[in-house]
């Protein structure tokens, strides 16, 4: 079980963690970011817990260590355990079709033929749907007004789904790797195949069991949950509803009042809230071994890639697993990070990986997309952390 010294890493020696406070320090005062909470766990302890920067710049709130973050993609790992204990449970398997389940789910492809999508498809993001995000402007995504589970507060999934399945699939389920909604689908697939709403089948498969009593797809406490920001000159803006990020080409469109609202579909993509020692808490236990949620071998499957890496999940090197990249390939990656390390970030600002043969788990969340997620500095504390935590 994940164990912690005093309140701290300030408790060990104070030379110990260096480099990382200098890169948390450097991104705060270069307005890259307004807040962060990063968490470091090492052999089965914290050995490095900070909040540093604002929860709330305008009102002047310092960010805490409880704090409470929108968490968007790390929900999706989280739901993956849940899914992945179903199958455990023989409750349904990675290759059933998805009409299995929602027989009313039956995107097309090009030439109007209707292929089946399995729930693995769905799983390894290789089913053929995408991502609004990702796609053109004048995409059917954007014509349709699908949402990507970030935005449209009190949207149902029904009526997400209903859409979806207008858009014609990008390639035959099974012959290319695109990161997509399907697991949104899966979602629902869950919620199905349990016969629980998938909040309750999370909180009884995953949180309960950990006692992650921060993480969910309501907002435990609303006093700490932090103000979301988005990339901005000379500093970050404050996001409120209807903000949009470019990303590549495109945009990612945000709502943050989607978190407070109670008939938002809970999106299994981006629909989580969350504190960093719970989800520290969460991925060591994957790290483990699984128990109690899930058994080893499940675990193991897991953590393999299941694509290839040619699927490029984090750039080169990197393939995708059951919830997250895998690292395939450190040198073509031109990271330190070991063989096998697992990883994955949020929207909203966030990163974390885990490498399993340095037994290191790493959590970083902060409020400021897509800074924290994609900018310099998860690339910053990962090579901070290989420099403080040597061997």
């Amino acid at each position: 079980m994940l164990t912690a010294s005093v309140a701290s890493a300030y408790a060990l020696d104070n030379k110990s963690h260096r480099s990382l406070d200098a890169a948390i320090d450097r991104a705060i005062a270069e307005k890259r970011i307004v807040g962060a909470v990063v968490a470091v766990a090492r052999n089965g302890q914290i050995v490095y817990r900070r909040a540093a920067g604002l929860s709330d710049r305008e009102a002047g709130t310092g960010m805490r260590e409880d704090a409470i973050f929108r968490l968007a993609s790390i929900t999706k790992p989280i739901v993956t355990a849940t899914l992945m204990r179903l199958v455990e449970d023989g409750v349904l398997t990675l290759d059933d079709p998805v009409t299995r389940w929602l027989p009313d789910f039956r995107p097309r492809i090009e030439d109007g033929s209707e292929p089946a999508i399995t729930v693995r498809q769905l799983l390894t993001h290789t089913s053929g749907l995408s991502y609004r995000f990702i796609e053109p402007a004048d995409s059917a995504y954007a014509r349709l007004d699908v949402s990507d589970g970030l935005d449209q507060p009190g949207l149902s999934i029904d009526a997400n789904l209903g859409r979806l399945q207008q858009v014609a699939l990008l390639f035959r389920p099974g012959t290319n790797w695109r990161y997509s909604l399907g697991i949104d689908v899966l979602g629902a697939v869950i919620a199905k195949a349990s016969n629980k709403t998938l909040p309750e089948a999370v909180r009884d498969t995953v949180l309960a069991p950990l006692e992650l009593t921060d993480t969910d797809f309501k907002v435990s406490d609303p006093a700490r949950l932090v103000t979301p920001y988005a990339d901005g000159r000379p500093e970050p803006v404050r996001m409120k509803d209807g903000t949009e990020i470019p990303i590549g080409e495109n945009v990612a469109r945000f709502a943050p009042s989607r978190a407070l609202d109670p008939a938002s579909y809970p999106s299994v993509g981006a629909g989580m809230v969350g504190t960093a020692d719970d989800i520290l808490r969460f991925l060591e236990t994957v790290r483990a071994g699984g128990a109690p949620i899930l058994k080893q071998e499940t675990v193991v499957a897991m953590m393999k890639d299941q694509v290839g890496a040619q699927a490029q999940a984090q750039g080169p090197g990197w393939g995708f697993g059951y919830g997250w990249a895998v690292l395939d390939d450190p040198e073509l990656a031109h990271t330190p990070q070991s063989r096998g390390t697992i990883q994955w970030g949020g929207a909203y600002g966030h990163s974390w990986f885990v490498d399993p043969a340095r037994k290191l788990t790493v959590v970083a969340l902060t409020n400021t997309a897509f800074e924290g997620m994609s900018g310099a500095f998860p690339t910053d504390v990962r090579n901070a952390v290989y420099a403080d935590f040597q061997d």
